[in-house]
């Protein structure tokens, strides 16, 4: 391993079996990898739990400026954000950017950093879809996917150069 540093469970599942035959791929791709596959992970712990409070609030619309808002919907994202951008954090943290940051100040600012950054692509995705359905005259689903993509890349390089940056942390 890299740096002298102890397997982790996913080196180890790499090691046995057909897996093995993958194992240099994984290596070089280590980081990559791992962070599509808890990004997927991530997804489902979103949909999961916009769908959960989505089906058991019953939240009235509301009138904000003109403009009708679904607030079942709106607080529904919003906890799904949540708790998707904190398992994101954390699995990001140990497994995808295996981070060493260490006491609370150093975690709360890594933490908040993190945090900042998935605002910045939750405000960039939610312009540049409401671009693409509005300007564009895309269908929502596939704006969506679109738009998708370019916040997972954004989101991984926030991570890798400014929130689990090694200098940083080291």
């Amino acid at each position: 391993m890299e740096d002298n540093k102890k397997p982790d469970i996913f080196d180890r599942i790499m090691s046995v079996g057909l897996l093995k035959k993958l194992e240099p791929f994984y290596k070089a791709h280590k980081e990559v990898l791992l962070y599509l596959f808890f990004g997927v992970l991530t997804t489902v712990i979103s949909w999961i739990f916009f769908a959960i409070p989505s089906s058991l609030l019953h939240l009235k619309d509301a009138v904000i400026f003109g403009q009708k808002l679904d607030m079942n919907s709106i607080v529904s994202n919003v906890i799904s954000w949540i708790v998707a951008v904190a398992f994101a954090y954390v699995t990001n943290r140990i497994w995808v950017f295996q981070d060493r940051a260490y006491g609370v100040k150093g975690i709360a600012g890594e933490c908040a950093k993190f945090f900042s950054g998935r605002l910045l692509t939750l405000v960039i995705e939610t312009v540049l879809l409401n671009l693409c359905t509005t300007k564009l005259d895309m269908k929502e689903m596939t704006a969506k996917i679109i738009v998708s993509v370019i916040t997972v890349i954004l989101n991984y390089v926030i991570s890798k150069l400014f929130v689990f940056n090694k200098k940083q942390t080291a």
